[in-house]
């Protein structure tokens, strides 16, 4: 329920903060002073699209704040998930836009994105205005006034889950058959390049392998060389610097003197271990000497590999042969794909038939619950629209069939006629501006009903309807207004205006910095004036005094 309404430098307000009761309130005033300023400013806070030319002249930034009790409607879960401080008795969304055309909202001081803003704004205001009943005309909007009755919401989410499991499958249906279709243009060529990759015969770490033994072949003589000329300097007996033989030497040299000398013994052991390990570097040389051997044919195989490697490395734009081995990979998954796609493409065919029929038949369970709730809508809609002056009204539900879609396969209509002599035909059709506003109010007020909304604002709801029709319209939102519920209506007529619990009056008031838009509580008395004035004009009579004075049985 909305309880305080702040607007700072909005359009011709430079500062509104005021007060709104629970059941059932109308605002009036002329024509230009201000009510769809109001009604404005609250869209604001729905999440509307601002405009920096609705800052007040010669102001910076406008704001405009709500409060709110929704002590009564459960709403904890939706602030907890998004991180906002939750007070049920003052939730407060604002809204503040800058001349620079920056707009910020925030919930409970919490800035959030504006979306955010819109999602709750729609659960604590719904408004009702003119264009609003051009919804008569969607066939969604008649669909989900017969599921509100028909209170079907566990039924709809359990078919959305299986609708939604049924068109996952149907994708994955449409793309296996796309890929079907390109792999088995690109078959051959596919099947080429895996026969190309696999006649390679790659392998991790075969490149670099490759690339050292072609290094070593193509330096033989030079390996040799130095093979030889090392072996030659540790252990050839041409050589006069032998210089295994010398270690030797010196080691015997030593050790002849470690009795007499113990301090060397450690010298000693160490020439010892030296000539050893010379000695079997020796030997490891000439025999690396003796092995290795130049071996054309082998570089010239070895050369080969290498190129074609490096042929497919620039064919395949990679650099390593594990890139290659990714892609032959790949290929021989394709090739699997293609080959067994045929059977993989008849089993995700049978699970999405399958689902499809899950669909049909949780789709045939909401249409069953949706002709009982149609019918009570009918007998509902006959009876509020009969005291509102259609006496030979005739309103009924049509649903048939239609391919299968997110809420089920129902097309709904609703048909109606005010004369025996018409048939009946859809609504929007064959109603009149009058009509249509009444089967609106019928609408909102048996939906009211049903679902839990703190407050609704009708926004001259009563257009083309006037006397004892426009009371029964007062009498209905009147009606609305009770249960916890809060229901303004901006209007024009004092049959409406008369009705309300509490009565505010828009009105434009001349000051030094310019016009500005008011709006004030009326009192009992104020009421009077205001009420007579709306039904004789600028001239206020006795007889309308007393006419506004009977309106609101106050004699």
């Amino acid at each position: 329920m909305l309880k305080q309404l702040y607007i700072k430098n909005f359009t011709l307000i430079d500062t509104l903060d005021i007060p709104f009761n629970p059941g059932f309130s109308v605002i009036t005033g002329e024509t230009g002073a201000g009510k769809s300023i109001i009604l404005g400013a609250i869209n604001l806070l729905l999440g509307q699209r601002a405009d920096v030319k609705s800052i007040k002249s010669n102001n910076s930034k406008c704001v405009i704040e709500a409060h709110f009790d929704i002590s009564r409607y459960n709403m904890q879960d939706f602030f907890t998930s998004n991180n906002i401080d939750y007070d049920a008795n003052d939730c407060i969304l604002r809204r503040e836009l800058n001349s620079s055309g920056k707009t910020r909202a925030f919930i409970n001081d919490t800035p959030v994105p504006l979306n955010l803003m819109r999602m709750l704004g729609q659960q604590l205001i719904d408004i009702h205005s003119q264009h609003q009943n051009l919804l008569l005309n969607e066939e969604d909007f008649q669909l989900n006034v017969v599921d509100i009755i028909a209170k079907d919401k566990s039924v709809l989410l359990k078919y959305k889950e299986h609708f939604n499991a049924y068109k996952n499958a149907k994708k994955a249906v449409d793309k296996l058959c796309k890929e079907i279709e390109e792999n088995k243009k690109n078959e051959d060529y596919i099947r080429f390049q895996l026969k190309e990759l696999t006649e390679a015969e790659l392998k991790d770490g075969m490149q670099e392998e490759l690339e050292h033994e072609s290094e070593k072949l193509s330096h033989v003589e030079e390996i040799k060389t130095a093979l030889y000329s090392a072996g030659t300097s540790l252990s050839s007996y041409e050589s006069e610097s032998n210089i295994i033989d010398k270690v030797k030497e010196a080691s015997r040299s030593i050790d002849s003197i470690t009795d007499i000398y113990p301090e060397i013994k450690s010298i000693s052991e160490r020439l010892e271990s030296c000539f050893i390990e010379l000695k079997d570097i020796s030997d490891e040389i000439n025999s690396e000497a003796d092995n290795i051997e130049f071996d054309p044919s082998r570089l010239e195989q070895i050369n080969s590999q290498l190129d074609k490697i490096y042929s497919l490395e620039q064919k395949y734009h990679v650099t390593t042969i594990s890139d290659l081995l990714n892609i032959q990979d790949n290929l021989e998954k394709q090739i699997s794909h293609i080959d067994n796609s045929d059977e993989e493409l008849a089993q995700l065919k049978s699970e999405e038939e399958r689902l499809l029929k899950e669909c049909e038949n949780i789709a045939d369970e909401l249409t069953a619950v949706r002709k009982e709730a149609a019918k009570v809508v009918e007998k509902e809609m006959r009876d509020r629209l009969i005291p509102l002056g259609i006496p030979n009204v005739r309103f009924s539900i049509s649903i048939e069939n239609k391919n299968i879609c997110e809420d089920g396969h129902d097309r709904v209509s609703f048909l109606f006629s005010a004369n025996t002599s018409i048939p009946m035909q859809p609504v929007a059709q064959v109603a009149s501006g009058g009509e249509i506003a009444r089967v609106m109010l019928s609408l909102k007020a048996m939906i009211s009903g049903a679902v839990k909304l703190p407050t609704i604002i009708f926004d001259e709801i009563d257009t083309g309807v006037s006397g004892k029709i426009a009371e029964k319209m007062g009498d209905i939102m009147q009606e609305m207004g009770k249960a916890n519920r809060q229901v303004i209506s901006i209007t024009h007529l004092p049959q409406i205006a008369a009705k309300g619990t509490t009565h505010y009056k828009v009105f434009k008031e001349e000051t030094e910095n310019g016009t500005t838009s008011r709006m004030q509580i009326l009192d009992k008395k104020e009421r009077i004036k205001e009420i007579a004035q709306m039904l004789s004009g600028s001239e206020i009579s006795n007889a309308a005094i007393n006419n506004a004075k009977e309106l609101l049985k106050t004699l």
